[in-house]
Formats: C-alpha cells, sequence, structure tokens
C-alpha cells in the first residue's frame, strides 16, 4: 500500500526560533533519521534500504558525492542522506489520479516541499497549455507517443542550437555518456549542467592554475594533513559525512580553522553517531574561526600569502623553481597588500589573521577545502586562484597530506562532467568521441545555464530537455527564468519525484519519469548496474536493490537510447538499442573515448572501484599551458555595500538538499517550522530598525536598475558577521540577477547580493 503524504501545505512563514546549536550529529540525528525514513517507507523497507547505502555491493547515496573510506561501516551515510534515500525509496505515488485532481495552476501555487512529498511519478504524463477546457492538467501518455513529440519539436526547429540539453549531477556516468552523445550527433553544445551554478569556479581557477578541473586530495589525504582550512563551507549543514574525515584528522592530530560569515555547529563539535564516546562527549573540530565577511576571502588569502612571502624559510623553494611558473608577478602583487584594506574587507582582527598564519607555518601539509561560500560571487575564480597560490608557495600540491579540495555537491555532478556534460568540449575529447562514433560533433561553443535561460528569454532557443534535476528552482532571477520557460515550446524533465520545475512549462510539457539509484534496473541482458565518481576522483559501480516505483518507469539509459533513435532515426549509426539491452557496451564505449577509462568494464568490478588519474597529485605534472603550475596576479575585489544595505547570502537549511526540502526545520540554527527568514547581525538590525520576530521584505539592488523583491521574511537576530544577511534558497533565488554573475566562470553570484529591507 502506498503511504499517504501530507495532507495540506504547511504554513512555512511563521517560523518558531530558538537559539542555535553548538555540536552536530548525536542521538538527535539518529532520532530525526529514523522518523523521517518510517514516514517516507516503513519500518522494513528503512532496514533493507538503508543497510545498502554506500556499500560496495549497494548502491551510491544519491545524495552528495562525499567519498566512501575502503572499509565501511554498516551505516555508512549520514542524516541528509538517509533523507535522500528515504524520499526515493518512499512508498508514496504520483499517479495519473493526482494530476487530474491538481490542475497546473494548483500545482504552481504549492510549495516544493509540498510538491516532493508526493511522491514517486509512475506514468509518463504530457501537459498541452490551452488544449483542455477548465483548465491545463497533466494527462497519462505513452512512452511511444512522448517520444514521438519530443523528436517532432526537435526536428521542427530552425537549428539544433535552439535546443537546451540540461543533466543532473544525480545523473549516472553511463546516462550522461549517452545524453552528450546524443546531442553531439543531434548537432550541438548546448549541454548546461548544475556544476554551471555551483563549482563551475573552482574548475575554472583549477583548470589554469593547475591543469586540471578537479580536487588534488584523497580521503586519506585528509586523516594525514597537518592543517585543514575550510572556507566557505557548513559541513555539518551541507555535507555532514565531511565531518567523521575531519574527526580522524583531529584523532591524528590536525589543526582545523573555519572561514565562513556564520558559526556552524558542526564546526563547533561534531558527535559522531558511529562513536559511542564522541557520541557522548563530541570532538571539537574548528581550532580558529575566522568569522569572515561575505567575500572577503580573496583579500584574507591574499595577505597570508604576503605573510608568507615575508616569513624567513615558509617558502618551498625548490618546488617553486622546479614546477611553478608567474612567481614574480605574483610576489610583487602580494608584497603590496595593505594590512587596513584587508581587515576592512574581511571583517576581520589582525591577531585573526596572526593566529591563522601561524597555524599554516607550523604546518607541513595543508589543505584548503571550499564549496559555494567562495564559488558564487563576482570574483570567485580569482578567490581560488589565490587559495592555490597560497598551496604553490608551501609546495603543496602533488603531497600527501596536502591539496585542493572543492567538495562538490550532488553525487555525479564530477563525473558528468567527465563523461562530457560540457558546453566548452575539449577538441581532443571531441575527436576521440567522432573517430568512436563516426559523427562530426560540432566545435562552436554552447550555452551554459545562464545563457541557456537568456536564449529562452530572447527566443533563441525553443526546447528544454531536463535529465533530472529542478532546472526552475535550482536557477537565479525566478520570475525572469519562469517566464523564459514558458516562451519555450517544449519543456521535458526526467524525474522520479515533483518539483517547481514541472509546474512551470513550455505550451506543451513531458513528464517522463525514471528509475532511480534505489531501483533495480533489469534489462534485457539481465541486472544492470551504473557508475558514478565521486568528489575526489574515485569511480565505482551502483547497484538498486528496490522493485521500480512502477512498471511504467525506464532507465536513464533507456530514456536517452529510446529519444535518440526517435529523433535521430535509422541515419544514426550508433547501436542505441544495444547500450540499453547491456550497460557494459556503454562503458566499452567509454573507455575508448574518455581518459582514464582504459578497461573500463574490469576495473569498476572491483569492490570500492579505481581512482581516476591526476596529473598534480600523481606525479607532480601540470598540464597547463606553460607546462607548469600557474601563480596568478589578479586585483583584489571584495563586495562593496551602501550604507542602509546589507550584503545576503543564499543558503541551505539542515532539512533541505539543493532544491530538495525535506522538512521545515533547520535545527542546528535554531529555526523550525518554517523557512522565510532573514538571519542578521543584532547590531545590524539595531541600526536598520529590524526588530527580531518582525517581517520584512527583501529588495535585492543591482546595477540593471531593476529591483526584484521577496516578500514576507520574519526577521531572525543571528550572530552572523556585521554586514552580512543569510536566508535559504530557493526562496531568495528571485533576489539573485541573472546577469549578475562570476567572472570567467559565469556562476550566478548567489553568496553576494545587495539587499535593503522594507516593512513588509
Amino acid at each position: 500500500m502506498a503511504a499517504k503524504p501530507p495532507a495540506g501545505d504547511p504554513v512555512q512563514d511563521a517560523p518558531q526560533v530558538a537559539p542555535p546549536k553548538h555540536a552536530a550529529a548525536g542521538l538527535p540525528a539518529i532520532g530525526h533519521t529514523l522518523k523521517i525514513a518510517q514516514q517516507q517507507m516503513g519500518l522494513a523497507r528503512t532496514a533493507r534500504t538503508l543497510l545498502k547505502v554506500n556499500q560496495k555491493n549497494g548502491f551510491d547515496c544519491p545524495g552528495c558525492a562525499w567519498p566512501e573510506p575502503d572499509k565501511r561501516h554498516t551505516a555508512e551515510f549520514c542524516e541528509n542522506g538517509a533523507k535522500a534515500v528515504a524520499e526515493e525509496a518512499t512508498l508514496r505515488r504520483v499517479t495519473p489520479e493526482f494530476f487530474a485532481a491538481h490542475p497546473l495552476d494548483d500545482l504552481a501555487g504549492r510549495s516544493g516541499y509540498w510538491l516532493g512529498q508526493q511522491g514517486r511519478i509512475t506514468q509518463p504524463m504530457l501537459l498541452e497549455r490551452g488544449a483542455r477546457p477548465g483548465g491545463d492538467r497533466y494527462e497519462p501518455v505513452s512512452w511511444e507517443r512522448a517520444f514521438a513529440i519530443i523528436a517532432e519539436e526537435l526536428r521542427a526547429l530552425a537549428s539544433p542550437d535552439e535546443a537546451l540539453f540540461y543533466t543532473s549531477g544525480r545523473t549516472s556516468n553511463e546516462a550522461a555518456f549517452l545524453f552528450q552523445l546524443f546531442a553531439r550527433e543531434f548537432g550541438t553544445n548546448n549541454l548546461p549542467d548544475c556544476s554551471n551554478m555551483c563549482h563551475e569556479s573552482s574548475g575554472s581557477a583549477l583548470n589554469e592554475t593547475i591543469g586540471i578541473g578537479k580536487g588534488s586530495v584523497s580521503l586519506e589525504d585528509l586523516h594525514q594533513a597537518d592543517l585543514i582550512i575550510v572556507a566557505g563551507q557548513n559541513p555539518g549543514t551541507n555535507h555532514p559525512r565531511m565531518l567523521s574525515a575531519l574527526e580522524k584528522a583531529k584523532s591524528a592530530g590536525a589543526k582545523i580553522i573555519s572561514v565562513n560569515p556564520l558559526p556552524e555547529a558542526g564546526m563547533e563539535r561534531f558527535k559522531n553517531p558511529q562513536n559511542p564516546l564522541s557520541m557522548l562527549k563530541g570532538t571539537a573540530l574548528a581550532d580558529l574561526f575566522l568569522q569572515i565577511r561575505i567575500g572577503g576571502d580573496q583579500a584574507l588569502f591574499r595577505l597570508l600569502n604576503k605573510l608568507v612571502l615575508e616569513a624567513e624559510g615558509a617558502t618551498d623553494e625548490a618546488f617553486i623553481r622546479e614546477h611553478t611558473h608567474g612567481y614574480e608577478e605574483f610576489a610583487a602583487a602580494a608584497k603590496d597588500t595593505d594590512w587596513a584594506e584587508t581587515l576592512t574587507a574581511t571583517g576581520l582582527t589582525r591577531p585573526d589573521i596572526e593566529r591563522a598564519l601561524a597555524m599554516i607555518l607550523a604546518s607541513q601539509r595543508t589543505i584548503v577545502c571550499w564549496a559555494m561560500g567562495l564559488t558564487q560571487h563576482k570574483h570567485s575564480v580569482a578567490t581560488i586562484r589565490e587559495v592555490v597560490n597560497l598551496l604553490l608557495l608551501r609546495g603543496d600540491i602533488g603531497r600527501p597530506g596536502a591539496g585542493v579540495c572543492p567538495v562538490r555537491g550532488h553525487s555525479n555532478v564530477q563525473g558528468d562532467r567527465t563523461m562530457g556534460i560540457f558546453e566548452r568540449p575539449a577538441a581532443a575529447f571531441l575527436d576521440a568521441l567522432d573517430k568512436e562514433f563516426g559523427i562530426t560533433s560540432p566545435r562552436e561553443h554552447g550555452f551554459d545555464v545562464v545563457r541557456s535561460i537568456q536564449a529562452l528569454r530572447d527566443g533563441k532557443a525553443k526546447v528544454l530537455f531536463a535529465m533530472g534535476g529542478n532546472f526552475v528552482g535550482a536557477t537565479p532571477d525566478t520570475e525572469v527564468t519562469e517566464a523564459a520557460i514558458r516562451r519555450a515550446s517544449l519543456t521535458v524533465h526526467v524525474s522520479t519525484k515533483l518539483n517547481r520545475s514541472h509546474a512551470v512549462t513550455g505550451r506543451r510539457a513531458l513528464i517522463l519519469p525514471t528509475l532511480g539509484r534505489t531501483d533495480k534496473d533489469v534489462q534485457a541482458t539481465g541486472k544492470q548496474f551504473v557508475t558514478v565518481e565521486d568528489s575526489m576522483g574515485m569511480v565505482h559501480s551502483s547497484r538498486g536493490n528496490l522493485a521500480p516505483a512502477s512498471p511504467h518507469l525506464l532507465s536513464e539509459p533507456a530514456i536517452v537510447a529510446r529519444l535518440a533513435r526517435a529523433v535521430l532515426g535509422e541515419a544514426s549509426k550508433t547501436p542505441w538499442e544495444e547500450f540499453e539491452r547491456d550497460y557494459a557496451a556503454i562503458r566499452d564505449r567509454i573507455s575508448r573515448v574518455v581518459a582514464g577509462f582504459e578497461d573500463f568494464n574490469a576495473r569498476v568490478a572491483r569492490p570500492g572501484g579505481f581512482q581516476l588519474p591526476h596529473p598534480p597529485r600523481d606525479e607532480r605534472r601540470f598540464p597547463t599551458k606553460t607546462g607548469k603550475a600557474n601563480f596568478t596576479a589578479a586585483p583584489v575585489e571584495y563586495p562593496r555595500v551602501p550604507a542602509g544595505r546589507l550584503l545576503l547570502q543564499t543558503l541551505r537549511s539542515h532539512d533541505q538538499y539543493n532544491t530538495t526540502i525535506y522538512g521545515l526545520d533547520d535545527r542546528y540554527r535554531g529555526i523550525t517550522g518554517g523557512r522565510r527568514v532573514v538571519m542578521v547581525n543584532p547590531e545590524d538590525a539595531a541600526e536598520l530598525g529590524l526588530a527580531d520576530g518582525s517581517y520584512t521584505d527583501l529588495v535585492s539592488e543591482w546595477r540593471d536598475g531593476v529591483e526584484r523583491r521577496a516578500p514576507g521574511f520574519r526577521v531572525v537576530h543571528y550572530p552572523t558577521a556585521r554586514g552580512c544577511a543569510a536566508a535559504y534558497y530557493p526562496e531568495t533565488n528571485v533576489l539573485v540577477p541573472l546577469d549578475s554573475t562570476a567572472d570567467t566562470s559565469n556562476t550566478p553570484a548567489s553568496k553576494s547580493v545587495v539587499v535593503r529591507f522594507e516593512t513588509a
């Protein structure tokens, strides 16, 4: 029997507020995990499913991309991972009867939380706006008819570049490889993906400086580090499994610096549910908390680099001489760094920075980890380059226990890029693809996410096909984005569950329901598995063990294969049918196209999978244009905020993963029962006349002169950095201008939004 979703759409704008917590995980995490899992799956299904999460013979968690150790715990998941699994393995179902009862206008008025709580979608559904008297509704459609509609719309385009093929990070390597192959055989490089909105800045900076856009450390490196700097990241809330690695590093003697505008419970103390002693006492993680102003990170790392240069014997001269380029220009810029300006940019004190410097100088092996707090600013790429400068000065690239560690979010977001999901592919990749399949891939660069929205807005794109994800919910400038989507002739979403994107559609809209990570995948040649790449370059298999939510579901590889045949017809010589029957055939082709995947099938069959090569890490070889690791010397930037305004960052609650809302609580921050809150430092609130518990509209200001408004937010006095505020997305995505993006990477600048407050 299907589990019943909660009745009604709960009120989200009347939260209760208590003091924030000072420790993460522990017994409350266990209790909350079991409660949500039981509500969604029932007791027996919960046990059967959670014991397979992240196991070598199980399935990869559909949440984050944090790597697993070689020796796995019986419960190798965190609270948020368990919530992600529970929502996918739920017994709740969204049937055609549900859509008959809920027309489009009704769905559009629901919250993202309510939509996600309805359960798994069971059949392909079609909506044609204006075709039905009494309101637009999704209606059941056969798979054959669905693919025929897509083929009809794509063939009617004036150019293949009028189509957009978006990919979410949950897509497997096999499906991603087929998806990009289809798009290129169709004739476009329009392959935007969720990386464009999160770690694109990391890839841009790392490709330029070390020659590969991925982190250079393994899980074992974290355990061996002397110093770990965690900048612009909240592991307890957003990457809970990382806390176990930090705890192990601490037990081995590592020091940890936390650089963040908000204090975070997980970085204060971690109560490891896997360890009875830790559950009781907890482990204090951060040795130093630098409460930096939003966007001040580049200035901080530039000053630290100046101070390292001035400290006698602090640089690794042999490494700099043998392996780097651009040192003199960088050193000259760093030596000009001004203390006063840095303190203004960062909001830190001189003793704060001097303590951080002492910890850096005492370390022989330093790792810098970061996430969206560094990647979503105008100057994000320059900031990450400055982080790399620090590590190059100390010789901390290609040394065990040291290196760069961008912490990716979604479970295969890094793998999708490796498989060719990129609007600006390397010529060598396209050459290999063309040779293997006898096609001619387009060489002109395609659209990323922001440019895709602009193309829809301007009538230059007409079809959006999304392989997973929540495109509408995840993207900036909500009103502009939704208007752009509604101009499309066709929107297609390959999905397991409902989200906001299904309620904002083109003239025609299709929902194609797919198997999830937890589902058993049986094709003509037998049971299949897929593969993923974690945040540290390990590739491993994933095998679902549950009966699919409906007999009408197709796997992602099957959907792409049938789509390709329907659109390309018999003129395509690619063996799409073979790829659907046997995923090993896909992996054979990957092994001949993608570097590092040689003998793919045999290597991934080994328990735990295999590690991809990383020249800077493995052999201190840097595949850059100079052939060396590159120092850089960009001008220091930081946001300037007019009087009477604050700088807002968008962030996630603890009951949330990306745009998926698991509940209405953020218990580590003391906020329960609602999401429309804005966290403001009490001193700033006093100056602005914002009483704790009062309600306000947030109005963003940007150089285009167009004001964007998010109404009805409860003010929460919270210990943020002075001059800064924070609020949850996607509710505040409306405030992020579409054209406010990072230089080079074009990532939305969601962490530096100038806002004023108007009484509601």
